[in-house]
């Protein structure tokens, strides 16, 4: 098959490699559509520690399968699926209460690390457990079911945070998961949303998919002070940081209000530091979230149905061997590309 390999770091090859060979319980995956995540840019330099090569990268994929193990029973050659990123154990305590995205032995597809290497989907074919294979919804493209996994990511994060009905929820960060946060906080009820980012273009995009105040940061930029201003001087009840660096977590703990929450999802950043006792005296919830859990049926209908769009943070949809030139213009931060999904 061909696949996109990175063989060293910041070099991408496209060339022929072995078709994966599925076990009784995997199915074999033609691989229509597969996003460029962040994390797979930062593997791309080396700089996540989390992308050794030599290896297929990309875990946000849709397609047809192809063939099936011999302990399939639910799924059939041609059917439209998608997949979770990530394997889990199903047996460890995590996996038992529910929890899978914590499990003790989880495995993300297109990740090598210290620990494992497990390719990914930039390529014609990939083998996945069955159990984390989902039917696509009619209706939904494969481009679009392929950004299933982001906006899982965002849908958790919403979760995690159970913003009440009525309240005004800030999102730090309007890049893919922020503008999928906004959208997954309207589902949620939240009365006013307010958007923040460094970049005009992604605040314009943000208040067309749901936020009613934008603010562009920066240098001269009080976001807290705007964000009392337009509370009556109170906070935002829940924060969603999409960032995660130490000047932007620190701007969602002073934007939140004395006992609301602030919810971490970006780690762009290995540690950051905040006021410790700003977060204690005003009892400040802070919340890790990580991926997804059981989320990808519900973010499919809420794709289908059309409560989350991801069309319009699509930027472009290319074939497969124009991968390396996709990556080296995300990697130098091309102004206006937020999304690239290659078709192998």
């Amino acid at each position: 098959m061909k696949a996109l390999v990175l063989n060293q770091y910041k070099r991408l090859d496209l060339q022929d490699f072995p078709d994966p060979q599925i076990e009784p319980d995997e199915v074999l995956i033609r691989v229509r559509s597969c996003g460029i995540c962040g994390s797979d840019v930062h593997g791309y330099d080396g700089s996540s520690g989390r992308r050794i090569p030599p290896l297929i990268m990309g875990h946000e994929a849709a397609g047809e399968i192809a063939e099936t193990g011999s302990e399939v029973q639910a799924f059939r050659p041609g059917d439209r699926v998608t997949f979770d990123s990530m394997i889990c154990c199903r047996n460890c305590a995590f996996c038992r209460a529910g929890r899978p995205n914590l499990c003790e032995s989880r495995r993300v597809l297109g990740v090598s690390c210290e620990d494992y290497r497990r390719h990914g989907a930039f390529a014609e074919y990939v083998a996945v457990p069955q159990h984390i294979v989902f039917r696509v919804p009619d209706g939904v493209a494969f481009d679009e079911a392929a950004m299933v996994e982001p906006v899982s990511v965002a849908v958790h994060a919403v979760g995690r945070t159970q913003p009440a009905l009525g309240d005004t929820a800030l999102v730090v960060g309007a890049g893919m998961i922020g503008l999928l946060t906004i959208q997954a906080l309207r589902s949620a009820g939240c009365g006013r949303i307010v958007a923040v980012d460094l970049a005009a273009d992604r605040l314009e995009l943000a208040k067309r998919l749901g936020a009613d105040h934008t603010i562009q940061g920066g240098e001269g930029s009080d976001v807290p002070a705007l964000i009392r201003a337009l509370t009556d001087g109170i906070g935002a009840d829940v924060v969603l940081e999409a960032v995660g660096a130490d000047a932007t977590v620190s701007m969602s703990l002073a934007s939140v209000r004395k006992g609301g929450k602030v919810t971490l999802i970006g780690n762009v950043t290995p540690t950051v530091s905040f006021a410790l006792q700003d977060v204690v005296t005003r009892e400040i919830d802070v919340l890790g979230s990580c991926a997804s859990s059981n989320d990808y049926p519900a973010c499919l209908e809420l794709m289908q149905r059309g409560a989350i769009q991801v069309r319009p943070v699509l930027s472009a949809s290319v074939p497969l061997e124009r991968g390396p030139e996709m990556f080296e213009r995300l990697y130098a931060r091309e102004p206006g590309l937020t999304k690239v999904v290659l078709q192998p």
